[in-house]
C-alpha cells in the first residue's frame, strides 16, 4: 500500500514557512510586502474560484494579492497594456495571467505570457525562464509552479532523485516539458512520453518516478506502475458520482484505487498537486520580492559610466567645451541610476521628465547627504557658484566614486538672450547639452507663462462681467441650467463653504447668498497679479489693458513681469506633491475685495485649470554633467522677490536615488545672505529636509572688490588690482567672507569654503583666504580649479565636503514663524545683514497690518533686497556696519507661502542692453548646431 504524498499537508508547511520568512524580511526591510497580481480575462467560473483560492492563501501568509478582471470583450492590445502596467508597478513582484483567456477576440496567450517581465513571471512560463530551465540554470530562473510543487512532493518521499529512472507522461509547456527539465537537472534519467509513444505501459513500468499530466481520466492503470515507484498525478478531471451533492467528483490521470496498491508513494486527487501549485506561486512571489529588495539594497551603488574629459589649454568657450563632449543618452543615465522605465518620460534623447512616483517606490530608503552651494556677496566679476555646483558634483562622482546628484535651477530665456547669458556652469564643469538647458528645455517655463496669464485674463474678465451684469444674470451664467439641471462645480462648492453657505442645490440660495457667491468685488487698486513673458522687454514694465472697443472703457494700468518672477514658479519650487501644488495654486491671493478680504485663484474658479497646465512641469527634468553624472534641472524662481532655489521635489527624489552614502548638491541663488538664508528658513521649512553642509564659494578678485577695489566696466580690461597681488585689498575684502561664514554657522551647519581659483591668483593670496576662512569658523577652505580641470579640479573640495557632511548636524531655523512679521524681518536684518535695525515706512506697515488681519502672519519671510551688498544699498561692499534697513513695501505670495518685504525698488522685468547676447547667437543650417550661446 502506497504512502500518501498529501499536497494539503506539504502546502500548509510551505505556507507556514513563507509566513515566517515574510515576518523576518519585514524586520530586515522596512515596508517589505510581497505583491501578487492575477490577471483574468472573462469570467470563467472555474478560473474565478481558483483565483479566489490563491488570493485567500496569499492573505494567510502575508502576500498582498490583487485580482484584476478584464471583460470578455478585451482585445489583445488591452490585455498587453494591462500586463505592461503591472510590469511597471514596483509594488507588484509576481504577475500571473490566468489561462485559458476567456475572450471574444483572438488573443495569443504565448505572447501575453512572454510580455510579463521574466522577473515577475511567477508561473515560470516566460520563454526566458523556460530557456534557462532547459539549460540547467535553475538559480537564474523562476521554476514553474506545478513542476516545482511536484518536485517538492517527490522530495518529501525521502527518496533520492539522483540516478533514478523518471518518466514524464505529457509534454505540455506548463507541466510536462519543464518537469522533465527539472528532473534531468536533479540528475534523474528522464523519458518523456506523449500520444505518439509506442509501448507506453512498458515504458511507464520502468519508472522509479512517474509524473502524469495528460488530461485523461484515470488513464494510467495500476498494472502499468513499477512496484514501489513514486507517482505524482497532475491531472484533474470531473466524473459523475451520484453519491456527491454536486453529482460529480474529481479524479486524476492515474487510476488511484489500483495504483495505490502498487506504488510506494502517490499523490491524491484532489489534495495533491493542486494545493502545491498554489503554494509554489506564493513561494515564487516571495522569492522575487526578496530578490527585488535585495537588489534595491545593492543598487544603492549605481552602475554609472563616466564620460572622460579631454582638457584643452587655453580653455575654449563654454559652448565649444559643451559641444566637444558627446552626452550619453538620457535613457542610459536613467537606467544607470536605477530609475524604472515607467518613471521616465523621454524628451528627445538627452533630457527626460522623472515621475514623482519614485518617492513612493523609495519611501523606505534612507536619504543621502544634503549640501547647499552658496557664495559671498556677488560682484560683477562673478564667483562661479553654478560652475562650482557642477564641478563639485562631477568630483564626487568621478573622484570619490559616490552616487551624486546636482540640482540646479532652470534659467530664464530673458537673461540668456539679454546680458547675463546662460546658467549651465562653465568651462569643464557644465550641464549638457547646454543649448537645451538654456533654451526651452521641456517647456516648464512656458507652462508657467500659460497658467499665470490664464489667471490674469480671468481677473480682468471677472471684473468686466461683474460690472456689466446684474446679480441674477451673473449667477445664471456662473451656474447655468444644462438640460433642466443646475449644479455647482467642485471649485464652486469650495467657495460656498468658505463663505459659510452650507448648500449644494443652486436653486436653494437666497438673493443675499446669490450676491455673496457671485460677486468678488475685486478692488482694482489692490491687484498684485501681473502678466508674464519669458523675454526681457523694458517696454512692458507699464502697460494699459482694456483699450479695445468691446471692453467698454474698462481700462487698467498694469505691467508684465519676467516669467520666472511669477508666484507659480515659486510654488513649483516649493511644492511637495501634485495635491500640494493644487492647493497652493488655489490659495494664491491676487487682490483684495472692496471690504479688504483676500481674493484667491480658487475664488476666481481657475485653480484646477492652472494645475492641469502644470501637471507635467511638476516633474523634475533629468540631464547630465560633462562627465556623465546626473543633474536635475527644475524650477527657477527669482532670488529677490522669491526664494531663489531649485525645487524641493528634485532634491527629495535625488536624495532617495543616491541612497544613504550618496550626496545631493543643490544651489541657492545670489549670496549666502539671500539664497542660503531663504534655503534654510523657507525651503527647508517646507521640505522638512535637514542639510548636512554648506559650500561657500569665493574668489580672490571678488574679495578684492569687497575690500574697496576699483569699479569694473564691461568691455574694459580689468584694473591691475584684480590681476596683480594685493594682499591689503584682499584682507579688507575678507570681511565679507567672514560675515557669510558667520551667517551659515548661525544655522548650525558646517561650512566649507571653495576658493574658485584663477590664473591671476598668487599663492600668497589663496593662502591668505584659506587661513582667514579657517580662522573665522569654516570647517575647511579648499582651492579649486574645476573650471579648467573639471571634477579632478574639485577633488579636494569633494573630500572636504564628504568629511563635513559626516559631522553631526545641529540645524536650526533663524526664527519662529509664530513671531510677528515685524519681529521676523528685524531678526533677519540684524542677524544676517548686520544692520542696527529696521525702519518700516507707513505704507509698508499698513500692508503688514492687512496681512495680519487676513491671517497670514505665520508665514516665513522672503526678503527682497539688492544682491550686491549685505545691506540694502548696493554701493556698500564688504561687511557694512551702522545702517538701518528701510522697509518700503510688503507683499505676499500666499500660495507659495511667504511674505516678501521690499527694501528698495525691485525690477521684475529686465530690459535689453545696447548689445544683447543674441548678437552672437546663430545656427548652422547644415548641421543645426547652435553657435554663440554662452
Amino acid at each position: 500500500m502506497a504512502q500518501i504524498l498529501s499536497g494539503k499537508e506539504v502546502s500548509e508547511d510551505i505556507r507556514n514557512g513563507l509566513k515566517k520568512e515574510i515576518e523576518e524580511l519585514q524586520q530586515k526591510y522596512t515596508g517589505f510586502l510581497p505583491g501578487l497580481a492575477i490577471l483574468q480575462v472573462g469570467g470563467r467560473e472555474d478560473s474565478t474560484v481558483y483565483i479566489g483560492q490563491k488570493v485567500k492563501n496569499a492573505a494567510l501568509v502575508g502576500v498582498k494579492a490583487e485580482h484584476i478582471k478584464l471583460p470578455r470583450s478585451s482585445t489583445q492590445e488591452q490585455v498587453l497594456q494591462a500586463v505592461d502596467k503591472l510590469n511597471n508597478n514596483p509594488s507588484i513582484h509576481g504577475v500571473i495571467v490566468q489561462l485559458p483567456l476567456d475572450s471574444e477576440n483572438d488573443i495569443d496567450a504565448h505572447q501575453v505570457t512572454n510580455t510579463i517581465l521574466e522577473c515577475k513571471d511567477v508561473d515560470g512560463l516566460h520563454q526566458v525562464n523556460a530557456g534557462k530551465l532547459a539549460r540547467g540554470n535553475l538559480d537564474g530562473c523562476i521554476l514553474p509552479c506545478t513542476p516545482r510543487g511536484c518536485l517538492e512532493l517527490i522530495k518529501r518521499s525521502g527518496q533520492s532523485i539522483e540516478g533514478k529512472t523518471a518518466v514524464v507522461l505529457g509534454r505540455s509547456m506548463i507541466v510536462g516539458s519543464p518537469m522533465s527539465n527539472l528532473l534531468t537537472w536533479n540528475h534523474a534519467t528522464v523519458t518523456v512520453c506523449h500520444s505518439k509513444t509506442k509501448d507506453l505501459p512498458n515504458i511507464v513500468k520502468s519508472a522509479d518516478i512517474l509524473v502524469v499530466a495528460v488530461g485523461k481520466t484515470e488513464f494510467v492503470k495500476g498494472d502499468w506502475i513499477k512496484p514501489g515507484a513514486i507517482v505524482i498525478d497532475c491531472g484533474i478531471n470531473s466524473v459523475p458520482d451520484e453519491t456527491k451533492k454536486s453529482g460529480k467528483r474529481l479524479v486524476g490521470d492515474v487510476e488511484f484505487a489500483t495504483a495505490k496498491e502498487v506504488a510506494g508513494w502517490i499523490s491524491p486527487v484532489p489534495g495533491g498537486v493542486g494545493p502545491m501549485t498554489v503554494a509554489m506561486s506564493l513561494k515564487n512571489t516571495v522569492d522575487q520580492a526578496r530578490k527585488a529588495w535585495e537588489k534595491a539594497e545593492n543598487a544603492r551603488k549605481w552602475s554609472l559610466s563616466l564620460n572622460p574629459l579631454t582638457l584643452k589649454r587655453p580653455v575654449p568657450s563654454d559652448i565649444e567645451v559643451a559641444q566637444s563632449q558627446t552626452p550619453k543618452n538620457i535613457e542610459t543615465i536613467a537606467r544607470e541610476i536605477n530609475l524604472l522605465s515607467d518613471e521616465v518620460d523621454l524628451y528627445g534623447k538627452k533630457k527626460a521628465k522623472v515621475s514623482l512616483q519614485v518617492l513612493n517606490r523609495l519611501k523606505d530608503q534612507k536619504d543621502g547627504r544634503y549640501v547647499v552651494v552658496t557664495g559671498i556677496t556677488p560682484t560683477p566679476l562673478g564667483e562661479g557658484k553654478s560652475t562650482t555646483t557642477i564641478g563639485l558634483a562631477q568630483a564626487i562622482g568621478s573622484q570619490l566614486k559616490k552616487n551624486v546628484f546636482a540640482c540646479v535651477r532652470q534659467p530664464s530665456q530673458g537673461p540668456t538672450f539679454g546680458i547675463k547669458g546662460g546658467a549651465a556652469g562653465g568651462g569643464y564643469s557644465q550641464v549638457i547639452p547646454m543649448e537645451e538647458f538654456n533654451l526651452h528645455l521641456t517647456g516648464d517655463i512656458h507652462a508657467i507663462t500659460a497658467a499665470n496669464n490664464l489667471l490674469a485674463a480671468q481677473i480682468e474678465a471677472r471684473m468686466f462681467h461683474e460690472s456689466t451684469q446684474k446679480d441674477e444674470a451673473l449667477y445664471n451664467r456662473l451656474v447655468p441650467n444644462n438640460k433642466g439641471k443646475r449644479a455647482f462645480s467642485k471649485i464652486q462648492l469650495g467657495r460656498l463653504k468658505r463663505l459659510g453657505i452650507d448648500k449644494t442645490d443652486p436653486d436653494s440660495l437666497t438673493p443675499e447668498e446669490i450676491t455673496k457667491f457671485s460677486r468678488l468685488n475685486i478692488d482694482p487698486s489692490t491687484i498684485t497679479w501681473q502678466r508674464v513673458l519669458d523675454t526681457n522687454d523694458r517696454f512692458l514694465r507699464k502697460i494699459t489693458v482694456g483699450q479695445g472697443p468691446n471692453e467698454k472703457g474698462h481700462t487698467r494700468e498694469c505691467q508684465f513681469d519676467i516669467a520666472v518672477a511669477s508666484e507659480i514658479m515659486a510654488i513649483l519650487a516649493l511644492t511637495t506633491s501634485l495635491l500640494d501644488m493644487r492647493e497652493r495654486l488655489g490659495h494664491m491671493v491676487v487682490s483684495s475685495d472692496t471690504e479688504g478680504n483676500p481674493v484667491s485663484a480658487d475664488d476666481l474658479g481657475v485653480s484646477g485649470a492652472l494645475a492641469v497646465l502644470m501637471k507635467d512641469a511638476i516633474r523634475p527634468n533629468l540631464m547630465q554633467t560633462l562627465e556623465g553624472t546626473p543633474v536635475f534641472v527644475h524650477a527657477g524662481p527669482f532670488a529677490n522677490i522669491a526664494h531663489g532655489n531649485s525645487s524641493i521635489l528634485a532634491d527629495k527624489i535625488g536624495l532617495k536615488l543616491v541612497g544613504e552614502d550618496g550626496i545631493v548638491v543643490t544651489e541657492a541663488g545670489f549670496g549666502a545672505d539671500i539664497g542660503m538664508e531663504k534655503f534654510f528658513n523657507i525651503k527647508c521649512r517646507y521640505s522638512g529636509l535637514v542639510p548636512n553642509a554648506v559650500v561657500l564659494v569665493a574668489t580672490v578678485r571678488a574679495l578684492k572688490m569687497h575690500g574697496g577695489g576699483p569699479t569694473v566696466t564691461a568691455g574694459v580690461p580689468l584694473p591691475k588690482a584684480y590681476i596683480e597681488e594685493n594682499l591689503e585689498l584682499l584682507q579688507a575684502g575678507c570681511l565679507n567672507l567672514g560675515k557669510q561664514i558667520e551667517n551659515a554657522n548661525k544655522f548650525g551647519i558646517p561650512v566649507v569654503v571653495a576658493i574658485n581659483s584663477f590664473v591671476t591668483d598668487t599663492p600668497a593670496e589663496v593662502a591668505l583666504v584659506q587661513k582667514f576662512a579657517r580662522d573665522n569658523g569654516a570647517f575647511d577652505a579648499v582651492i579649486c580649479s574645476h573650471w579648467a580641470d573639471g571634477g579632478a579640479g574639485a577633488a579636494d573640495l569633494a573630500a572636504a565636503v564628504d568629511k563635513a557632511t559626516r559631522e553631526p548636524s545641529n540645524f536650526k531655523f533663524l526664527y519662529d514663524v509664530k513671531l510677528s512679521i515685524e519681529e521676523k524681518i528685524e531678526i533677519i536684518t540684524k542677524e544676517i545683514y548686520g544692520a542696527d535695525g529696521i525702519d518700516i515706512l507707513p505704507a509698508a506697515q499698513e500692508q503688514i497690518d492687512r496681512y495680519k488681519r487676513q491671517g497670514f502672519n505665520d508665514l516665513p519671510i522672503c526678503m527682497a533686497k539688492t544682491h550686491l551688498s549685505l545691506s540694502h544699498d548696493p554701493s556698500k561692499k564688504g561687511a557694512p556696519k551702522g545702517f538701518t534697513v528701510p522697509i518700503r513695501e510688503v507683499r505676499a505670495s500666499i500660495g507659495a507661502g511667504f511674505i516678501f518685504p521690499l527694501l528698495g525698488a525691485m525690477s521684475t522685468m529686465p530690459g535689453l542692453p545696447t548689445r544683447p547676447c543674441f548678437y552672437d547667437i546663430d545656427i548652422d543650417p547644415d548641421t543645426e548646431e547652435i553657435l554663440g550661446l554662452s
